[in-house]
């Protein structure tokens, strides 16, 4: 009985070190009204590639992001839902607001919304233009990329560009998640690698 409550509690203290290590390393600062949030995970880094993680997309197929998105510039817009205000104006802007970018360049959402929940939104918003991918099984895209929320499990609002070659050439993370990214920034940069 004294050995199982030992290994109990030092599962418990290794589980918070662990957070508190993962958390500390995160290289972003995000507050959800001011109130700031615990990231998780190893921070994404500028002329690195994508996590090698595999995510499912709205007919639950698996996309490899780290294969997927060579060949052609990328824009992945990261939202912590897709059914909040805020969440679908970033996915508008996208879709909507490119200025023929989705000609030339590939349109990725990433949430932790159910396929079924995206592929809803998509069509219900008339969405054609956009691979939706879901990291609502393990987070292992928010471990991976420094931005799962250890406080309610959701990802931080970012939007990142790809080269041809998959590298990360411009990546913003909005440090209130109440808050839109630079849409058009990332637009611009996008439009240089094309």
């Amino acid at each position: 009985m004294k050995k199982s409550i030992a290994l109990i509690l030092v599962s418990i203290f290794t589980t918070a070190l662990l957070t508190t290590t993962l958390s500390a390393r995160s290289g972003f600062n995000v507050t959800m009204g001011g109130k700031p949030l615990t990231l998780m995970g190893e921070p994404l880094q500028i002329n690195e590639h994508l996590p090698d993680v595999q995510l499912p997309d709205a007919g639950l197929n698996m996309v490899d992001l780290k294969k997927a998105f060579k060949g052609k510039v990328t824009i992945v817009s990261i939202v912590p839902s897709i059914d909040t205000r805020v969440c679908e104006k970033q996915t508008h802007i996208l879709s909507e607001e490119n200025k023929g970018l989705d000609e030339t360049a590939r349109l990725v959402t990433i949430s932790r919304d159910l396929p079924f929940a995206q592929q809803r939104f998509a069509r219900e918003a008339k969405i054609h233009n956009i691979l939706f991918l879901s990291d609502y099984r393990e987070a292992t895209f928010g471990k991976a990329s420094g931005l799962l929320i250890g406080e309610n499990r959701l990802l931080a609002r970012a939007v990142l560009v790809l080269d041809k070659d998959g590298v990360i050439r411009y990546m913003e993370v909005v440090p209130d998640l109440g808050q839109l990214p630079d849409m058009e920034r990332a637009f611009e940069t996008a439009r240089s690698l094309t």
